[in-house]
C-alpha cells in the first residue's frame, strides 16, 4: 500500500512530517559506508521495447477501430516513448496514431529537454505561448489524416479533453484504457527483472534499518535510516511510511504525536524505484516481546497472504482473490465486509510504473489474471485504538500461478525473512 507524497492529501502537516521521509532530512541524504549499490547488472529498457509497445498499441487501436491515442506526462508517456517529463498548464502530450510513428506536442521552449529522453523515432510538434496546444494536436491529426475516433489515456486532464473538442468539434473521444492497460498491464521479462531489482533493494534496506530502530525514535528518524540504506543500495526512495503504536491500525497513519515505544507495533510501508519500476513491501513487527494478542493477529494476517496468494490462479477474476481472504477473515470474527475491526481496504493493486496500477484485487473486479499481471498481496488486519498489521509482498502471474517477488516473512520475530 503506497502512499507517497502526492497522497498526504487530506492528512495534517503533522501527519506528513512524522510519517513520511522528507526530501531534504540530512539523515536521509547519508549513504550507509558498508552498504553497496546492487544495480550494476540492471537492463534499461531498450528502443526496441519501447517500439513494441507502441506496435502492440496500434494493434489494439485497430480491433477497436481509433485513429489515434492522446496521452498526456506520466507513466503510460514514459511507457510509450520514453520522454519523462511532468504535468503543468503548459501542455505536453504524446499522440499515438493507428499507424506511423507518434508525435510530442510541447512548448517551443522545451523541446530540446523533452527529447533527451524521447527513444523513439517521432515528430515532435512544437507551439509557442500565444498559442492554443490542443490546435497543435489537432493539426497532427489533419496532416496525418486521423479523422477517426481519438481515444484519451484514462488520466489525461479535462482541459485537454475540452481543448480537443473546441478545435476539432467533430471529434468523437472514447476512453483509451482499453489500448493502455492492454499494453501495460502484463509485464514483459525486462519489466519484471527490474520489479525484481527493486523489491532486492528495499527488502535489504530493511534488513539494515530493523536491527537500527532504538527506543524513543520518531518515525521521520526511521524513515531517514531506511531512505538511505536505499539509496545506498541503488534504489531511489519513493515512500517511506512509518506508523508506531496505534497509529498503525490506521492504513494511512495518523496526526498524533509517535515515538517507539517497548511492546508496541511498529508498521513500515516502504518502496523505491528502479528504472522507473517500484517496489511496495510492508512489514510489522513489535519493538521488544510481541504479546500473545499481537502475535496471533500478525499470524492471521500472514496466512491472508498465503490465502490470496493461492485464490490468485490464471483464468480466475481478480476479486475472487480479494473474495478468497474476506470470506476466511468473517469466519475468524473479523468485518463482515470492510467493517472493523478487520480488513478496510483491497487485498491488493496492480504495480508497475507506478505504485497503484489497474487492476486492483477488489470485489467485484472481473478482470481474469494472466501472466505478466503484478499486484500487491496486503491483507491487513486493523483494530481501531490498539494497533494493526500489514505485510506486505508482491507478486507477479505466470502460466502456472503467482511467483513472489519477495518472500513473506515467517514469524513476528524476524519481520525482514
Amino acid at each position: 500500500m503506497k502512499i507517497g507524497r502526492r497522497h498526504f492529501i487530506g492528512l495534517s502537516g503533522a501527519a506528513m512530517t512524522s510519517a513520511m521521509w522528507t526530501p531534504g532530512s540530512l539523515l536521509a541524504q547519508s549513504a550507509p559506508a558498508e552498504l553497496r549499490p546492487m544495480t550494476g547488472d540492471i537492463v534499461p529498457i531498450s528502443p526496441q521495447e519501447h517500439l513494441e509497445r507502441i506496435a502492440r498499441a496500434q494493434e489494439l487501436m485497430r480491433e477497436l477501430g481509433l485513429s489515434a491515442l492522446l496521452i498526456e506526462p506520466g507513466a503510460s508517456m514514459t511507457y510509450f516513448t520514453g520522454v519523462h517529463w511532468w504535468r503543468s498548464e503548459r501542455l505536453t502530450a504524446a499522440i499515438l496514431p493507428v499507424d506511423g510513428e507518434p508525435a510530442i506536442v510541447t512548448p517551443h521552449f522545451e523541446e530540446p529537454s523533452v527529447r533527451e529522453s524521447l527513444k523513439v523515432p517521432a515528430e515532435v510538434r512544437v507551439w509557442n505561448e500565444h498559442e492554443d496546444p490542443l490546435r497543435t494536436v489537432a493539426g497532427f491529426l489533419a496532416d496525418r489524416r486521423l479523422t477517426g475516433p481519438v481515444g484519451i489515456e484514462e488520466t489525461v486532464r479535462f482541459f485537454a479533453v475540452d481543448g480537443l473538442r473546441r478545435a476539432i468539434p467533430s471529434v468523437d473521444l472514447r476512453p483509451g484504457a482499453p489500448v493502455v492497460r492492454g499494453c501495460r498491464m502484463r509485464k514483459s521479462a525486462r519489466e519484471l527483472a527490474l520489479m525484481q531489482k527493486a523489491a532486492d533493494i528495499t527488502l535489504a534496506a530493511y534488513r539494515h534499518t530493523i536491527p537500527r530502530i532504538e527506543r524513543g525514535m520518531a518515525p521521520a528518524d526511521i524513515a531517514a535510516i531506511m531512505n538511505g540504506a536505499t539509496r545506498a543500495l541503488g534504489g531511489n526512495p519513493e515512500f517511506a511510511l512509518i506508523l508506531l503504536g496505534e497509529a498503525s491500525a490506521y492504513p494511512h497513519g495518523s496526526g498524533q504525536p509517535q515515538a517507539v515505544r517497548v511492546g508496541e507495533v511498529v508498521l513500515m510501508d516502504c518502496g523505491c524505484t528502479v528504472e522507473g519500476y517500484q517496489s511496495d513491501i510492508s512489514r510489522s513487527f513489535v519493538f521488544g516481546e510481541a504479546s500473545a494478542e499481537q502475535r496471533r493477529i500478525w499470524d492471521q494476517v500472514r496466512r491472508g497472504q498465503d490465502i490470496a496468494f493461492a485464490a490468485a490462479q490464471p483464468g480466475r477474476t481478480a476479486g475472487s482473490v480479494d473474495d478468497a481472504v474476506r470470506a476466511r477473515y468473517q469466519e475468524w470474527g473479523y468485518g463482515p465486509d470492510y467493517r472493523l475491526p478487520g480488513l478496510s481496504h483491497r487485498t491488493g493493486h496492480g504495480i508497475g510504473l507506478e505504485g497503484h496500477e489497474p487492476i486492483n484485487l477488489v470485489r467485484g473486479e472481473t478482470t481474469m489474471l494472466a501472466p505478466g499481471m503484478c499486484f500487491s498481496n496486503e491483507p491487513g488486519l486493523y483494530l481501531p485504538g490498539q494497533f494493526g498489521i500489514r505485510l506486505e509482498d508482491c507478486f507477479y502471474m505466470t502460466e502456472s500461478g503467482p511467483r513472489w517477488f519477495t518472500t513473506p516473512p515467517s514469524s513476528i520475530d524476524q519481520p525482514a525473512g
